[in-house]
């Protein structure tokens, strides 16, 4: 659980003694590749920090085809936040794409952790501000972005995730098909060449 220490002791400034209040309150489960923690129409109770490994959300439209909506390497967090707090049905698929080891924060983690530690009270908010300037910003790229700088965030936001993910699943994510993100990473190639 190296990560989510550091998670919560580096990130958050969370004392030694606050630490060993808070870890009490987590549960860390090893699931396989390709397992589903989230479907759609299940209330979305726990959010997944990555100890290790790679998850996705996502949905399904109505002819089958997948969108995804986020990825999470070590350190982040996937959940459906919405359902969570609201109590509501989840619009989402949640799974592995690795073999994974996740933190299951439920939602009986955040009062207690912010009551006990003023520092991680502080960084959640923080955190979850992140969280709605990453996913503004995501809407504007789909909106009014062409492929190539899509393309050109998605690799500063996971540096390495072109070589865990399958290419599907980038383009899946940046909104275009299979052939256009072939096509933008030749061209960038290409221009990275004659640079040199």
């Amino acid at each position: 659980m190296e990560n989510f220490t550091k998670y919560l002791k580096t990130k958050a400034s969370v004392s030694e003694t606050e630490f060993l209040e808070l870890i009490k309150k987590v549960e860390f489960r090893d699931i396989a590749k390709g397992e589903i923690l989230l479907r759609p129409g299940e209330v979305c109770t726990h959010s997944f920090f990555v100890e290790k490994g790679l998850l996705r959300s996502y949905t399904i439209d109505s002819s089958g085809k997948e969108h995804i909506i986020q990825f999470g390497t070590e350190s982040w967090i996937v959940a459906d936040r919405s359902s969570a707090f609201f109590n509501e049905p989840s619009d989402l698929f949640i799974d592995t794409i690795e073999e994974s080891t996740v933190a299951l924060i439920d939602s009986d983690f955040l009062n207690p952790a912010s009551e006990i530690s003023n520092t991680f009270r502080n960084y959640h908010q923080i955190a979850l501000q992140n969280h709605i300037r990453y996913q503004q910003k995501r809407i504007n790229l789909l909106l009014s972005a062409n492929a190539e700088s899509r393309y050109l965030n998605f690799i500063t936001l996971y540096p390495n995730l072109t070589k865990r993910a399958q290419q599907w699943m980038i383009a899946s994510y940046l909104g275009i098909t299979p052939e256009s993100l072939s096509r933008v990473r030749k061209e960038l190639a290409r221009k990275h060449f004659k640079s040199n």
